[in-house]
This record gives C-alpha cells, sequence and structure tokens, in this order.
C-alpha cells in the first residue's frame, strides 16, 4: 500500500533532485544518510522512479511518482 510522504531534497547542479530526509505526517523526521541507486520500473512492479536509501543502517525503498513521494508499506 503506498503512503505518501513529504520528502526533503536538495537540487543538484545537474538537475538532479536528491532526497535527504523523509517526513511522516505525524512529524516524525527520517534523514537519509544515502542514496545507493535510482531505476525506473522494467515492468509494472512500480509507478515511478525507485530510489534505493540508506536510513541508519536499514536500506529501504522511497518513490517519486510525478510530484509526489511515498513508500510502500508491508
Amino acid at each position: 500500500m503506498k503512503t505518501y510522504v513529504d520528502v526533503e531534497t536538495i537540487a543538484l547542479p545537474c538537475g538532479f533532485s536528491c532526497p535527504i530526509a523523509i517526513k511522516w505526517k505525524d512529524g516524525r523526521l527520517w534523514k537519509i544518510s544515502r542514496v545507493l541507486h535510482t531505476c525506473t520500473p522494467a515492468a509494472n512492479e512500480f509507478e515511478g522512479i525507485r530510489y534505493t536509501i540508506i536510513i541508519g543502517s536499514a536500506e529501504k525503498y522511497l518513490y517519486k511518482e510525478n510530484d509526489k513521494w511515498y513508500v510502500v508499506s508491508a
């Protein structure tokens, strides 16, 4: 299930937006320490761009669909 979240980004000189933090609706803020990889779907497995990110010591996925960001809850 998609859960839409607010994401803080920085704009890189090449025009790419790099996510640096995820903010939940309840106010919790999770700093993204690293973006490992970005990709687009090969099939209909997800919508938009998938970012493989590191939060703390955990590897997670963050998605950008047009101008909205979401995570997928298990």
